[in-house]
């Protein structure tokens, strides 16, 4: 295997198919890669979502509303999503390790700029410009989970991407979690420090994944040319994915960066401190996150689109449930509803990756059985997972940009989110039908 890293094996080549290879070296490397690829990760989700915590701290003084606070809050959203594809494609020419380090590296740009310009007064377009820094944490996941997904065997990758993914997603309630230690301890008016905080485990979390990571050989680590996106963009499956994609994962992080503002818009007579909406807005992402590597061990079992079709049927369930909530006025139903939500996302989020992997694997095998040659058709299938992994993560980001827009115009047209929530329950509607239309129908070709 030629890994270039600290504990290279000696072999020419990268084959977690192979059980004895997989026994011998590759399951430990593989576990170190994992382990700090979720560490990386998971700070880059921090960041990315590190305005869902610092518009809390934003009173009269920062001259604000809470329209201005939802766009504070979709702008790092886009931005992510659209550094997915250059992210996945940058993997893919300099290898896990050295780009893991280079976009590590790079979280220090919003954290650093937002602890210089967080000061009373400072102009909303300032802001906005900094907000908009945040999203080079969100453009690692494509190209943290196209690595693992080349480290790791067919059959574990649904329970690996869950794990790589999930502990990323831990990055939502963990920056959360800090900003209320931040309230509870130094008060709404130091939100530099929270930023501040970050700084030297960003330092820290470079420095480990250049010691412990590893960059496999070009061929092993699949391929995100641009002949291999426009190969996958023509695919019917690929977009059929990626709109599943924008039900689960934007689901989870436009929830993630808006729940904080909803409970303080919505319930302001309970929720009148940045303290108080701070002390429940972690708990759902954090749900979320754990749950999300089960999803992917339930699509190993039973395969994704059944486990992501019982994800959106009740995720429409939930919806209705925040609606009627909402109309209420119920605080613990409403809270319920959107827990519920936070929860089926996460499982929602690994059964729908862990279908990318599966779809080019069984065509790899139809292709071998058809004569091709078995190295080349295993080729093509990492070429188009990582392919597809880096469009289907773009396209679902901006999923979260629309549930902040949602959330913006129901607010500011209503003073409340009903119209959102009706809009969420109808997509759902829409992601199940679909799963159901393309992979479970019966006659329909697998």
């Amino acid at each position: 295997m030629t890994v270039t890293g600290p504990a290279p094996t000696g072999a020419d080549h990268w084959d977690p198919e192979d059980r004895a290879f997989w026994e011998r070296t590759g399951a430990r490397t593989a576990r170190r890669n994992l382990t700090m690829s979720v560490v990386c990760e998971h700070l880059g989700f921090s960041v990315w979502s590190l305005w869902s915590v610092l518009v809390l701290f934003l009173g009269p003084g920062y001259h604000v509303d809470p329209a201005g606070k939802f766009t504070l809050t979709a702008l790092p959203t886009a931005l992510g999503a659209l550094l997915r594809l250059p992210y996945a494609f940058a993997l893919t020419r300099f290898g896990g390790r050295t780009w893991t380090v280079v976009s590590v590296l790079l979280l220090l740009v919003p954290t650093a700029l937002a602890a210089l310009v967080l000061t009373p007064g400072v102009s909303y377009g300032t802001l906005l410009a900094v907000a908009c820094a945040a999203g080079v944490g969100g453009g690692g996941f494509a190209s943290s989970m196209a690595n693992i997904n080349a480290f790791y065997p067919h059959r574990l990758k649904g329970w690996a991407l869950g794990v790589n993914a999930g502990g990323g997603n831990l990055g939502v309630p963990g920056v959360q979690l800090l900003g209320l230690l931040v309230l509870a301890t130094a008060g709404a008016e130091h939100p530099r420090l929270l930023p501040l905080l970050y700084l030297p485990l960003v330092l820290a979390a470079a420095t480990l994944a250049r010691r412990r990571m590893d960059d496999l050989p070009p061929a092993a680590r699949g391929s995100v040319a641009g002949s291999s996106l426009r190969e996958v963009a023509r695919d019917p499956y690929g977009w059929a994915v990626s709109a599943l994609y924008i039900g689960t994962f934007g689901s989870f992080i436009g929830f993630g960066f808006a729940f904080g503002q909803v409970l303080q818009t919505q319930f302001h007579d309970r929720f009148d401190t940045p303290v108080k909406a701070a002390a429940l807005t972690f708990l759902g992402p954090l749900l979320g996150s754990l749950l999300r590597p089960v999803g992917g061990r339930l699509a190993d079992r039973f395969g994704g689109p059944r486990v992501t079709l019982a994800a959106f049927a009740a995720m429409g369930a939930g919806a209705a449930t925040v609606l009627a909530a909402s109309r209420a006025g119920s605080l613990p139903l409403f809270l319920a509803g959107f827990i519920a939500l936070f929860v089926l996302s996460g499982l929602g989020n690994g059964s729908t990756y862990k279908m990318i992997p599966a779809h080019y694997e069984a065509r790899a095998r139809a292709a071998v059985a058809a004569g091709t040659d078995p190295a080349a058709a295993a080729a093509a299938a990492r070429r188009r997972t990582s392919a597809l992994i880096g469009l289907a993560g773009t396209i679902g980001a901006f999923g979260g940009v629309l549930v902040n827009l949602a959330f913006r115009e129901s607010f500011a047209a209503g003073g409340n989110g009903d119209t959102a929530y009706l809009v969420f329950l109808a997509a759902y509607v829409c992601c199940a039908v679909l799963t159901w239309a393309v992979w479970l129908r019966p006659g329909v070709r697998r």
